[in-house]
């Protein structure tokens, strides 16, 4: 068959769906490692990581037996999960790439107020610094003094805040980056489910609707 045929776009969904699974695993296996070595000791932030890594598998799994079986309520479902996903992320990576320094810094206070009190000490015992932002709070003299980073023993501390925020371009570029070129391969995903949907299959009785 030429590309483009059914047995073409089956072979592309199947593949395409292939690679979702293995980052769906990968995502599973790099928080567990994470979990495992005490890089994070979040639960929430592990289980949303699973969660995530989880979600995709399943919709990958979805779109390869789909594609298998040629089976037209499996690939519905499927492209418009997946659509759905295309838009939020999409819009996420938009917003990532958009992101200027007071919109970082309103979401570094926001993210920084959701942590658990032993993730914030992962934090900065990690990049070697004491509480997010040098501001006069009590929540900022608490994390400074409940911080037990090196960096303290010698009065030297920056805050996490300003180094998060040194980097925080380069890494919301990076992120939104990747974010839209997935995004793409997520609108590759639903078109050719649509196509493959849409085609007969030549084994099948020419005759027949599919």
């Amino acid at each position: 068959m030429v590309c483009g045929g059914f047995t073409c776009s089956k072979n592309a969904l199947c593949s395409l769906n292939v690679v979702y699974m293995l980052v769906g695993l990968l995502l599973i296996g790099v928080a567990a490692w994470g979990k495992g070595f005490g890089l994070v000791s979040s639960i929430h932030i592990i289980g949303g990581v699973i969660a995530v890594g989880v979600f995709l598998l399943l919709i990958a799994i979805v779109g390869l037996v789909g594609a298998m079986h040629h089976h037209q309520v499996m690939l519905f479902f499927y492209m418009v999960i997946l659509f759905i996903v295309f838009l939020f992320q999409f819009g996420v990576s938009c917003s990532c790439l958009a992101m200027n320094r007071g919109q970082q810094v309103t979401l570094l206070n926001s993210a920084w107020g959701m942590l658990e009190d032993n993730t914030k000490t992962d934090l900065e015992n990690q990049l070697n610094c004491c509480g997010l932002l040098n501001v006069t709070n009590s929540r900022f003299d608490q994390d400074v003094q409940n911080c037990t980073a090196l960096c303290k023993k010698d009065a030297s501390c920056f805050t996490c805040g300003d180094m998060m925020l040194n980097h925080a371009t380069e890494a919301l570029k990076i992120l939104g980056g990747v974010g839209l070129f997935f995004s793409f391969t997520e609108i590759l995903g639903v078109w050719l489910a649509v196509r493959y949907r849409n085609q007969k299959d030549p084994r099948a009785n020419p005759s027949a609707f599919l």
